[in-house]
């Protein structure tokens, strides 16, 4: 009972930002005593950081309470079809170190060996005394990597490993640490609900731009994953592509579309996957890709909402900020011009965590399942 009250703290100090003893003793229905036994116990922890007296009110001036940034630390890894990323980041949710590698296609063997590299200088830039309070590592992945062969160029041979290697236990070993495997774009719409900025919807459609496009979905303030762990896997939903015939959104609405026009028109994609920040794409082109990207995403978004009452729909990927905030805008429009008769349209909006999204998930995960609990047991009924 003291963990999970000590949970329910560190969630809802999370969610709602500093708060006082008597703040979390009115919103849980906690004790006062029970409170500030938990409260002291956890700052004594490091998990807790102690702010200035909040004076002017009558009785003793309440202390507000917030997450102490370097209380615990966790790892999130990111194995992507061109890419992989090791992240430390912090309590909060901030990125302390991080290193990257780019690569044609992915294989159990390149993974490891860029784990067993980057972890130790990963490791190192925490001081020596903060290195105990790693809690953990996640790793963000597509599931059955070798069912895309066809689609990135990889040998089937290569791609057949991941069918027999446990790269789970193989990094849990190099790392000695326990280690949590997500979907890739489950583990990104996990990111924006543990570290997102702003209102989080209840109900919510996420949808991530990578090399294919993933998801993700929350129900009741939940991230809900599913039998199989790839709930809200929105790529193979059935759009109608450019010329009216159905295709699946991935097909339309991938980056890696956008790189093969690229390519046919004698551009170069290349830096699309070794950075974010900027895209080097001839007008023509982009908006074309744009444009294809948003019905797909608008038609995706109207099945789900048939299905479920989505409040909101949520874009976000590996793409410039003024790129998403543009295929936000395309895709709210390709929303409002399609028959809604009958459907509550959910509102489209842009994702808050950003192109780093999926390795923050994957650090999320550790941190989610040692400190945080159910959002919907926060607060007793008023």
């Amino acid at each position: 009972m003291r963990a999970h009250n000590e949970r329910l703290v560190l969630s809802l100090v999370r969610q709602q930002g500093a708060l006082s003893k008597s703040d979390i003793a009115r919103m849980t229905g906690l004790s006062n005593q029970t409170v500030s036994v938990i409260m002291r116990s956890l700052e004594t922890e490091g998990l807790l950081l102690r702010g200035e007296p909040v004076r002017g009110r009558i009785g003793q001036p309440s202390v507000p309470m917030s997450l102490a940034a370097e209380g615990a630390f966790f790892l999130g890894l990111k194995i992507g079809r061109r890419s992989a990323d090791l992240m430390l980041v912090d309590f909060l949710g901030q990125v302390r170190a991080t290193r990257r590698e780019v690569y044609r296609y992915p294989t159990p063997s390149n993974v490891v060996a860029f784990v067993t590299r980057a972890l130790p200088a990963v490791l190192a830039t925490l001081p020596p005394a903060h290195r105990d309070r790693v809690g953990g590592m996640g790793i963000a992945m597509p599931f059955q990597l070798w069912n895309w062969v066809r689609y990135i160029g990889a040998p089937q041979s290569e791609m057949d490993q991941w069918r027999d290697r446990d790269v789970q236990a193989e990094i849990a070993a190099i790392a000695g640490m326990p280690v949590h495997v997500q979907n890739d774009a489950t583990a990104a719409c996990g990111a924006e609900l543990v570290f997102g900025t702003g209102e989080k919807p209840k109900d919510f459609l996420y949808f991530y731009f990578g090399t294919f496009i993933g998801g993700g979905l929350v129900l009741n303030g939940q991230l809900f994953t599913g039998r199989t762990g790839n709930a809200g896997g929105v790529g193979p939903m059935p759009v109608p592509g450019p010329d009216g015939t159905l295709q699946r959104l991935f097909d339309v609405a991938s980056m890696s579309r956008l790189s093969e026009a690229m390519e046919a028109a004698g551009e170069s994609s290349d830096h699309l996957w070794q950075q974010h920040a900027e895209w080097r794409v001839s007008t023509p082109i982009l908006n074309d890709w744009l444009d294809q990207a948003a019905e797909g995403i608008a038609y995706a978004a109207l099945s789900a909402a048939a299905l479920i009452e989505l409040e909101a729909v949520m874009i976000d990927g590996w793409m410039p900020a003024c790129i998403r905030a543009d295929l936000t805008e395309r895709t709210r429009n390709a929303l409002m011009r399609l028959d809604l008769s009958g459907v509550e349209p959910p509102q489209v909006r842009q994702g808050t965590v950003g192109a780093d999204a999926r390795a923050l998930g994957a650090a999320a995960i550790p941190l989610a399942q040692r400190y945080l609990i159910d959002p919907n047991a926060l607060t007793r009924d008023s």
